[in-house]
């Protein structure tokens, strides 16, 4: 999800490879995300090689944001006072 949020649009290769999983795991999670409706996938071709480009949806990018609110909550909860010596 942070890869895909990261950009408009990403080669599935390349996300593979940003986050150092298989393509069998790969492939997997993105069916899980986009069954949820939080990733798009679109197919098409370069040249004559098959390529698949992933995308998060509007409903994905929301809940991206809102897990990284809650995750930046907790963690300024979770730091001790800052002194000011």
């Amino acid at each position: 999800m942070a890869t895909l949020a990261a950009a408009e649009e990403a080669e599935f290769g390349f996300v593979r490879d940003g986050v150092q999983v298989s393509d069998s795991l790969l492939s997997k999670t993105v069916s899980a995300l986009e069954k949820a409706g939080y990733v798009e996938v679109r197919k098409g071709y370069v040249g004559k090689r098959p390529r698949t480009w992933l995308r998060l949806s509007n409903r994905g990018r929301a809940a991206f944001a809102a897990h990284v609110a809650a995750l930046r909550t907790i963690a300024d909860g979770a730091l001790p006072p800052v002194s000011a010596e």
